[in-house]
């Protein structure tokens, strides 16, 4: 039996047979009369999006993941909520068919339950793999797998002219294939996607080693992506803190912790050398308290652990206070009262191995954000390209995670310590995501973004321009 109710899936959802119906490649929907609940969907789906405004169309869904505030709320909403359904799960091929607004919470119980788990799954419940494709989502097998969208073998894509299509790396839309990834739905929303899935075993044995320099850390972790280990992360504490953190999927373990409810996954990196989850608990570790993120609303402390219990604490209770926070400016006004001019600095971004060092010594010097999270990413194939998020194949990259705020006495231009890891990041060779805040010009974004690539895919996708622009939506919030 799968630990903490791993198996607990919802069978309606899942299918063992082998022989589904799928959508043709441009479906039609007058071509069938008794639709599949699939195919019923996306009928649906294209008759509401036909009906909504030709600007700004944006999708209507229960969770967000993204971190920047729109300054535009106008625009039609297209409801995609119910497309969140496991179809089939198939551990001998090792893939799984699954709807686009499926979070990875049930995605994964699924998977778990015959054996298998997504090749990659970030490390929030309520990210949806459709989200986490035209985005970009990363966790501590992407040293092995790359990022989520290099583990897609299809996937139907609602474009910006109301098709429905089904996209491969080898088919007449590979184009849109390797393009929705980091397009952030200015092309178009995934509503089915077949991923690649691995074996698992029941638990998960995690070691943790501390090493105080950060070139022999760095060094470090590029050793341990070389080895037969299944995960591979970090922890930076201080500036001669640091810890690497490696997971092994194993049959049975001697004791398994539990770091859903009082105790802090986070802490006790510094603490035990040697740790035992189930693989379920192990997928979900940083959830709880949303890596420490968690300190900002004082749910560190055990008495409001106890006051909110075990099935609030995690993320997605988080997320919903933040955008609370985000809307009536709460700690922004508590923070002028008191005299400070905070500025919000949340971010990931992809730095060459080689140049790790550097920007680790950047981070502590320039921004002083603490802990800071760490997970090495190599390309899973090394002949794919996509082209909206560069990264070069043979090249070890390190994804630096940082999420606070930082507080002056003295005001600065918006965006001050950003441009400041934007300009450097550049500078390193590396890439930053786009799930917050953004201070390019229009003319640096488009030099890092691939704007002849981007125009031409939003051209032949989404000709009238129904979706927004991915500089619009990226930077200027709209």
């Amino acid at each position: 039996m799968w630990p903490r109710n791993a198996r607990a899936a919802n069978n309606r959802t899942v299918k063992s047979a082998v022989a589904i119906i799928r959508p043709a490649t441009i479906w039609h929907p007058e071509q069938t009369l008794i639709l599949p609940p699939y195919q019923q969907k996306i009928q649906r789906v294209r008759d509401e999006f036909r009906e909504l405004g030709n600007r700004g169309v944006r999708l209507g869904k229960p969770t967000s993941n993204l971190f920047r505030q729109r300054t535009d709320s106008t625009g039609g909403r297209l409801d995609v909520s119910d497309f969140d359904n496991v179809i089939e799960v198939n551990s001998a091929q090792q893939w799984v068919e699954v709807e686009g607004m499926t979070p990875y919470a049930a995605l994964s119980e699924a998977t778990l339950a015959e054996n298998a788990m997504p090749a990659v799954v970030p490390q929030l419940k309520s990210i949806t793999i459709g989200g986490a494709i035209s985005g970009v989502g990363i966790e501590s097998s992407s040293f092995r797998y790359g990022l989520p969208h290099e583990t897609v073998i299809e996937m139907d894509v609602l474009t910006g002219d109301g098709r429905v299509l089904t996209c491969t790396p080898h088919n007449e839309f590979s184009d849109l294939f390797f393009g929705l990834p980091n397009s952030y739905g200015t092309l178009g929303y995934a509503l089915r996607l077949k991923v690649k899935t691995i074996p698992v075993r029941n638990f998960v044995k995690l070691e943790h080693q501390r090493i105080d320099d950060p070139l022999n850390y760095f060094e470090a972790i590029g050793e341990r992506c070389d080895s037969n280990v299944d995960f591979v992360d970090g922890s930076v504490f201080a500036t001669d803190e640091h810890y690497i953190t490696t997971g092994r999927f194993v049959d049975s373990a001697p004791f398994t912790s539990d770091y859903t409810y009082l105790d802090i996954y986070y802490r006790w990196i510094r603490e035990k050398p040697s740790d035992y989850l189930s693989a379920y608990d192990y997928l979900w570790r940083w959830d709880t308290d949303w890596f420490w993120c968690s300190k900002n609303l004082y749910m560190q402390n055990p008495l409001a652990r106890r006051l909110m219990g075990r099935k609030r604490l995690n993320s997605t209770t988080y997320a919903k206070v933040m955008r609370w926070n985000f809307k009536w400016n709460i700690t922004r006004t508590l923070n002028r009262i008191a005299g400070y001019y905070p500025e919000t600095v949340i971010q990931d971004v992809d730095i060459p191995i080689e140049s790790a060092a550097p920007f680790l010594a950047f981070l502590h010097r320039e921004i002083g954000i603490k802990p800071i999270w760490i997970c090495p990413i190599r390309a899973y194939n090394k002949t794919a390209r996509y082209p909206l998020y560069p990264m070069h194949a043979d090249t070890t990259y390190i994804n630096f995670g940082f999420w606070d705020g930082v507080k002056d006495r003295q005001p600065h231009p918006p965006g001050y310590r950003n441009r400041k890891i934007e300009h450097l990041t550049t500078e390193l060779g590396g890439i930053k995501s786009l799930y917050s805040d953004s201070y390019y010009t229009e003319d640096q974004f488009w030099q890092h973004y691939n704007e002849p690539v981007y125009r031409a895919l939003k051209a032949k996708y989404d000709t009238d321009n129904r979706l927004n622009d991915l500089y619009e939506k990226c930077v200027m919030k709209q």
